[in-house]
């Protein structure tokens, strides 16, 4: 087991690119990470990695090495997979992560039925509206709304999410009610951009009498949290892109007003992704089959 820990540890510096970033995901002190690490190139009579004060980078020797240790965890989580499916007694721990909206309104509370269900699984959630890459931060699924751009993984479709403009009634009173799309491309409407590093130039897609529109949009404020942007909504600086499901309760109770709504937005695709893998991990399996159930059972109509 040591050996083999040594091998996780390892790939998991080099998925991360941080000694330290690998031993908080792995729970373990930097020490430890790094010792584990020395023992592995003392084992195999090479250097992993070379190192500096400020940067960690994979030898030619580490790069081939991670393809063969990556293959090798695999393997050792299939097995341990099958063993469960034998037993019924899934276990270990699972990684997993989705939009803040979604965590904080259907995954989160969800977790410990899941947990009372399935006692023997750990639950790693991490809550981000930035987009993810799955292999490189270690995670088991990812719930996601929209379009995934990679290939390389498999979606399981959950539902469509309406959506809808809106903004507070303070704001309406002072910049009017848009009458039309194209008035959000000029300087008479703040548009609020969920945006994050990396991100192309926002469009927001309306259906219209002419078919569907992509209006670019702009405004004084940006933030890559959505939660942020419905809190400027609320506090009348601007017209906002929401799903209704998040804001439903301000919705019913008019602190939030729909604008537009002869041109709504385009519904948004909730999905789940997951690695391309010969055979899915059966707690992964049993952990998305029960998410998915919650949220259909609870996502507003």
């Amino acid at each position: 087991m040591a050996y083999l820990d040594n091998i996780r540890t390892f790939v998991r510096v080099y998925e991360l690119g941080s000694m330290s970033a690998a031993a908080r995901d792995l729970r373990i002190s930097a020490a430890v990470a790094s010792s584990r690490i020395s023992q592995l190139e003392g084992h195999l009579g090479i250097r992993l990695f070379q190192r500096t004060t400020r940067l960690l980078n994979p030898t030619e020797q580490g790069n081939t090495f991670y393809k063969g240790a990556s293959k090798i965890l695999e393997a050792v989580e299939a097995a341990e997979a099958d063993i469960s499916d034998i037993t019924r007694s899934p276990r270990g721990t699972l990684h997993v992560a989705a939009p803040i909206g979604i965590a904080q309104r259907f995954i989160a509370p969800a977790v410990p039925k899941f947990k009372e269900a399935y006692p023997l699984i750990n639950i790693r959630l991490r809550s981000s509206d930035r987009k993810l890459d799955l292999a490189a931060e270690g995670l088991d699924a990812a719930f996601f709304l929209g379009v995934p751009e990679d290939s390389n993984l498999r979606i399981r479709k959950i539902t469509d999410c309406p959506r809808v403009l809106c903004a507070s009634p303070d704001y309406i009173k002072k910049h009017g009610m848009p009458g039309s799309s194209d008035e959000l491309r000029t300087d008479m409407h703040d548009c609020l951009n969920l945006r994050y590093p990396g991100a192309p130039e926002f469009q927001w897609p309306l259906q219209t009498p002419d078919g569907v529109k992509r209006v670019t949009v702009s405004g004084p404020f940006e933030s890559d949290h959505g939660e942020i942007l419905t809190n400027w909504a609320l506090d009348g600086q601007g017209i906002v892109l929401k799903t209704v499901f998040e804001i439903s309760d301000h919705l019913a109770k008019g602190r939030l007003v729909p604008v537009l709504v002869d041109e709504p937005p385009l519904p948004i695709q909730l999905a789940c992704l997951y690695m391309h893998r010969r055979r899915q991990d059966p707690k992964a399996r049993l952990f998305i089959d029960f998410m998915v159930d919650h949220i259909l059972a609870t996502m507003p109509k």
